[in-house]
This record gives structure tokens, sequence and C-alpha cells, in this order.
């Protein structure tokens, strides 16, 4: 399944996303930067992609750390996942944050994040005074065993 989004480039040298296999969920965006950056460890760093684009209504841009990135250089989105909505027309930027205990510098044209197109359900909050009942209550974290 797919679809067609608009996207502009900002910057001449920007790269528009990728997938890296027919089957990929997210699409590679890469850094569009003027010099390297390096992010020391323990520091959250924005990296400009120099993209921007129309995502289509009652639909997200999730971002998503690439996983060779995070378990190779321990850099991975400082908010664990970014999200894009339909109505943002600026730059998508990807804050990412140094995990390991070294400095990791992010070069031009590098892959620093993924970008999965999402389809969401806008809640209408109903407030009730309770709720119904289930088995599992009000356990929660870990509550449902650990094997």
């Amino acid at each position: 399944m797919s679809t067609k989004m608009n996207i502009k480039k900002l910057d001449e040298r920007a790269i528009l996303p990728t997938y890296g296999s027919e089957f990929s969920a997210g699409a590679d965006l890469y850094a569009c930067l003027e010099n390297a950056v390096t992010i020391e460890p323990g520091e959250a760093v924005l990296i400009h992609t120099g993209i921007a684009m129309e995502i289509p209504v009652g639909y997200a841009g999730l971002i998503y750390a690439r996983s060779g990135l995070a378990t190779k250089k321990g850099l991975a989105p400082s908010n664990k996942v970014g999200v894009v909505d339909a109505d943002y027309r600026g730059e998508i930027m990807v804050s990412l944050f140094n995990h390991s205990k070294e400095a990791r510098v992010v070069e031009h044209g590098e892959r620093v994040a993924q970008l999965v197109i999402a389809p969401f359900i806008t809640a209408e909050w109903n407030e009730v005074e309770e709720l119904n009942e289930t088995a599992r209550g009000e356990g929660g974290f870990g509550s449902t065993g650990s094997k």
C-alpha cells in the first residue's frame, strides 16, 4: 500500500527519504548539514534534514531510531518517537541523543532516523463516573507476568 505525498527540498543538498527494501515500513531520513556535527555523550542535537512535507490528513509521520545507528553508535531520537502532524509545514528535524560514552560525529548525507507514515484515530473524550471492569483491572507495569 502506498500513497503520493508532496515533499519540498528546503536545501538543494537535501536527500529525499528512501526505503531500504521493498517491504520497509520506515523511510530513511538523511542529515542535511553545512559541516559535520559532533554530539557529546549525554547531549542532544537537532539535525536538519532540509525537507518539508505535506502529510495527508488522518496520518502522522512517526520518527523512529534507525536500529544500526542506535546499536552501533548509541544515537537515537531524544524524544524516543517524534510525531510530525499533518498540518506541520516546517523542516523535518531529528533531535539525536548520544547514549554512548564517546563523542559521535554526524556527517552530511548520513541516515539519522526513519520516518513511518501511519494512520491514527482522534478520540472524542467522553467523561464517565465508572469504567467497564476487566479481569486485569488496574494492574500495570508487569502485572501480567514476566514470562
